[in-house]
């Protein structure tokens, strides 16, 4: 993938992709983090492609008007950790931990976001795990492995051999939608699709599961407001 730079103040950064399957210009604003990316088809120019990003620079700029501003992680912000919105505060801690309503955390503002990125992703993986294991166990179909990685297009997904990877930013969603992304994926082992056949058995393994799917729908890109780095 190639990038151009819409002209503008500040200057818009645009993916270029190609598709042999496309058959006209077509642009696309990620929710989640801002990125915007323009598919082409393989046969167009890319003098031809700036010009039709130009042509929607209007439209372009009052989609990222829309975005969730950025939170940087420092002390007196709020993190949700499991639906909890807890502020982060200095505390004598050895490393981060949950008091009532606070996020405690070892007073060094400059280790401070690699300290909480690394306390959120421990307690995913232990979440995680425990649901994944829960869900295959019933479904009788044992994955083979789980990652976790900073994800933007998706929550979780699974390989063709059982392995499952998934964003451990839905630590800091409600239990409940961590429970039904796992048991999304789980129930991939029985069915690679999207198929009633499929959806029946996250029923089975997640009752009630459209109301967590309906949080993430609706609050999923505000996990991502979130930085931990610079």
């Amino acid at each position: 993938m190639r990038r151009l730079s819409l002209p503008g103040t500040p200057p818009v950064e645009i993916t270029l992709r190609r598709s042999a399957r496309a058959r006209r210009f077509s642009l696309r604003v990620s929710r989640l983090d801002g990125r915007v990316t323009l598919t082409l088809p393989s046969w167009a120019r890319e003098a031809e492609a700036l010009a039709f990003a130009r042509d929607k620079a209007d439209w372009i700029g009052a989609a990222l008007e829309r975005m969730a501003p950025v939170r940087q992680v420092a002390f007196g912000a709020v993190l949700p950790f499991e639906g909890q919105a807890l502020t982060i505060t200095a505390g004598a801690v050895r490393a981060p931990r949950v008091d009532a309503t606070v996020l405690l955390a070892p007073p060094d503002p400059e280790r401070l976001a690699a300290r909480l990125a690394a306390f959120l992703r421990l307690a995913a993986r232990q979440r995680l795990q425990a649901a994944c294991t829960r869900h295959a166990d019933i479904l009788g179909r044992p994955f083979k492995a789980l990652t976790l990685r900073d994800t933007r297009s998706r929550w979780g997904s699974c390989a063709a051999d059982g392995s499952l990877m998934f964003s451990w930013r839905l630590i800091m969603a409600p239990p409940e939608v961590l429970d039904y992304v796992a048991a999304h994926e789980v129930a991939h082992l029985a069915e690679m699709n999207h198929s009633p056949a499929f959806w029946a058995v996250v029923a089975r393994l997640c009752p009630g599961y459209a109301a967590p799917r309906a949080w993430l729908r609706r609050h999923g890109s505000g996990l991502h407001e979130h930085r931990f780095s610079d």
